[in-house]
């Protein structure tokens, strides 16, 4: 693998760095700007809602860009967004820094793997992509107990200008290893994007997306405050409940894959949404119980992060059936469901905080969960009355 890889990948760390971090840093941020926990929380539906609508709107935008002063714009914006929220004076301007860090990292990700793929051997493309997104699973692991630790004790500030400086070192090391004369691919258009969205099939999937892994955010955006104040644990076990979290999701998203490869990615993702649904529910009775609410945060994390691989292959798979022309397209689409997804879950977390307090919302994220996984049986019964549906069922060659 060449080391501009390497650049994407820090890049990559210090965005899923910046994105995740949010949730440690709630009640340190609440008590610092004297604002209330849910809108603390919406920190968190803003910057998802930014990439949402940032990666297919400006990705078409820039289609025509150049691939390297694209990227380095990108981090150098992410570089100034951070770096906003690091001197931001209140809650006004720290919403509007972490929109602009979520603008980025929404474009960031439509390009990288394209990037990626250039980088490398075509039948090196998925290893490419691979250690591209590995950022993202090392900053769940490393970077946000890491910055959640930072922001306790020096301030939710000194976390974002840490993570500042990261987005510089991925600034530089992309300036000096990405080469210049990238491939540049055919421009997406967005008249390209609606005609996807014009496919039944697609929708639907992207619907299960939304709601399967917003289901877990309504209670992941308030985990910290309900470790600290329902499970009793301090600030210090926190960061170290936080990094059992990501351990645990990096299992389960390597767990998630092998099992949508084994069974079809609709037996998958209904055996991962039940489990993550049964989590949710537990945790509502093992919060009070320290030990038993860390048993409960590990198996979370397994099965919150599981769907992954499943939902994003059955787009791709799907797409090339129903819109095969519309693939690459459809994939980023479904990215952005996944941040529709984060920042609904964020916001009725947050609606549901103000008006009844923290503890039912693992249950009712377990309840949104439980549609999703109607949702999914719903599309594989549509797989099944099609023509070589099986696919998806795990029951055929694909």
């Amino acid at each position: 693998m060449p080391i501009a890889l390497l650049a994407l990948t820090i890049s990559a760390f210090a965005i899923g760095t910046t994105e995740f971090v949010i949730v440690g840093l709630i009640p340190t941020i609440a008590g610092d700007l004297g604002i209330s926990l849910p809108s603390a929380g919406l920190l968190v539906s803003l910057y998802a809602l930014g990439v949402a609508l940032g990666a297919p709107l400006l990705t078409a935008l820039t289609g025509r860009v150049a691939r390297k002063p694209l990227l380095l714009g990108l981090m150098m914006l992410f570089t100034l967004g951070n770096l906003l929220a690091w001197q931001a004076p209140g809650y006004a301007t720290l919403v509007l820094a972490r929109v602009l860090t979520g603008l980025a990292h929404g474009v960031f990700f439509s390009i990288g793997s394209t990037i990626a793929t250039g980088l490398v051997a075509r039948d090196k493309a998925a290893s490419a992509i691979a250690t591209m997104f590995s950022g993202l699973t090392v900053a769940l692991v490393t970077g946000v107990p890491l910055g959640t630790f930072i922001g306790q004790h020096l301030g939710w500030r000194a976390t974002f200008l840490a993570v500042a400086l990261l987005g510089l070192l991925a600034l530089l090391s992309a300036s000096l290893f990405i080469p210049r004369d990238l491939p540049q691919p055919p421009v997406t258009r967005l008249s390209q994007q609606l005609r996807v969205l014009q496919q039944p099939r697609l929708l639907l999937v992207y619907a299960m997306t939304a709601v399967g892994y917003g289901g877990s955010f309504v209670a992941f955006t308030f985990l910290v405050p309900i470790l600290q104040q329902v499970s009793g644990f301090s600030a210090n076990a926190v960061s170290l409940v936080l990094l059992a979290y990501g351990i645990s999701v990096a299992i389960g998203n390597v767990w998630g894959g092998r099992l949508a490869d084994r069974r079809g990615p609709v037996n998958a993702l209904q055996i991962v949404f039940a489990g993550l649904s049964a989590v949710l529910l537990l945790f509502a009775v093992t919060a009070p119980m320290p030990w038993l609410a860390l048993l409960t945060v590990l198996l979370w994390g397994a099965f919150a992060f599981g769907n992954v691989p499943g939902l994003q292959v059955y787009v791709v798979q799907l797409a090339q059936r129903v819109s095969p022309q519309s693939v690459d397209v459809a994939s980023g689409l479904n990215i952005a469901a996944f941040n529709l997804g984060i920042a609904g879950g964020a916001w009725l977390g947050g609606l549901i905080v103000s008006r009844a307090g923290l503890m039912p919302t693992p249950w009712i994220g377990a309840l949104i969960v439980l549609l999703a996984l109607a949702l999914t049986t719903l599309s594989g019964r549509l797989d099944r009355r099609e023509p070589g549906g099986e696919w998806a069922m795990g029951t055929q060659p694909r």
